[in-house]
């Protein structure tokens, strides 16, 4: 039987069989505790640079199917998971997750100890890491992995921005814009449900937006460092240059962007938040959110920047949305479109039309 190793940049190989496509992989290694919607995750841009790790003991036990893509192709540079299932049910029809992977040239490996392999992760905090089946390379390999740059120090979001300007008219009453930073398909979908859309690429400058006529902007999610110098040149700049004309609404990387454009700091999480089950206090009731993060807002820097956080992760209270004081600027960190997870906070995407309509929050 063939073998695969997870190997990290600490030393430790985690040793299990592959699945998907044949080949080696470099990332950072990360965990999502989803019990479903393996490939709503492996497709969301956000997973860029990662090897994702699928804390649920059984992952592909149905099909995919077209209705699941976030994205044009799965993102993540690899899969590693307890077990794989082989034959799935037929509720969707679709392919396996072996041929999913081997479709999108993404390696899997399966028969890791993944309760072991997160422990060590929350313990130790997120790790660089290869999957390999030279096992002869081991040694050499953690020495690579020593000395490599993590992949959120790389321009990510450049990556899997769209390259042009895209249009997307639905003869709705309001037109709002879309900055992209690696947009989930759930947020496109969620926006086009409710208004024409344009969307713009993540270093589109802010006087090119305000030519275009939109009476909004959101802020997408995306893969890596809100701090990386490509995004405060571009991105930040830009919100720094709307916030002062046009609603804004960030989500996740939005969030941390706009925090950053208007003075405030963000910060790298120990292992981040991932799945779609992370509680959130707001305005007096707990919400259950769909997130995937690996930084954060750092509350303490908000002071003097007219951002006020409103909202709060249950579990360790890291910051979860934003609003301005006197601007028509509001924020989440985690993901209201969901896909997967719950709808509980769709009702922001509601909001952003009002905010728009009424000019304040």
């Amino acid at each position: 039987m063939a073998r695969s190793y997870l190997v990290l940049e600490d030393g430790t190989v985690y040793e299990g069989e592959p699945f998907g496509y044949r080949s080696d992989a470099f990332g950072e290694v990360v965990f999502a505790t989803g019990m479903c919607g393996y490939q709503e995750s492996l497709t969301d841009p956000s997973y860029q640079g990662q090897i994702l790790v699928m804390t649920f003991p059984l992952i592909g036990n149905y099909g995919t199917t077209d209705d699941f893509y976030q994205s044009d192709k799965v993102h993540a540079r690899a899969v590693v998971v307890r077990e794989y299932c082989k034959e799935p049910s037929d509720m969707y029809a679709g392919k396996t997750i072996d041929e999913f992977l081997r479709d999108n040239k993404v390696p899997g490996i399966s028969g890791i100890d993944t309760r072991d392999l997160v422990i060590k992760i929350r313990n130790g905090g997120t790790l660089k890491g290869a999957v390999t089946e030279d096992r002869e390379s081991i040694p050499d390999l953690v020495e690579k992995l020593k000395a490599a740059p993590a992949p959120s120090e790389g321009n990510l979001v450049g990556e899997v921005s769209c390259k042009t300007v895209q249009r997307f008219d639905e003869n709705k009453e309001i037109t709002v814009g879309l900055l992209d930073c690696g947009e989930k398909g759930g947020i496109l979908r969620d926006l086009r449900s409710r208004y024409n859309v344009i969307m713009f690429p993540y270093d589109t400058p802010a006087d090119v937006i305000i030519e275009s006529k939109v009476q909004g902007v959101l802020l997408s999610n995306g893969p890596g460092d809100p701090s990386h110098p490509m995004i405060l040149k571009h991105t930040a700049r830009t919100v720094a240059d709307l916030s002062s004309q046009l609603p804004l609404f960030g989500i996740c990387f939005g969030n941390q962007v706009t925090a950053l454009a208007l003075g405030g700091k963000t910060y790298k999480m120990k292992f981040g938040h991932r799945g779609c089950n992370q509680p959130v206090m707001y305005e007096g009731r707990v919400y259950i959110t769909s997130q995937n993060h690996g930084f954060a807002v750092d509350d303490g820097s908000l002071e003097g920047t007219g951002l006020v956080a409103d909202q709060f992760n249950v579990n360790d209270r890291t910051v979860e949305g934003m609003r301005h004081k006197d601007l028509p600027i509001f924020t989440s960190q985690y993901h209201p479109e969901a896909s997967p997870g719950p709808w509980d906070t769709s009702f922001l995407f509601d909001r952003f039309g009002k905010v728009i309509k009424e000019g304040h929050l």
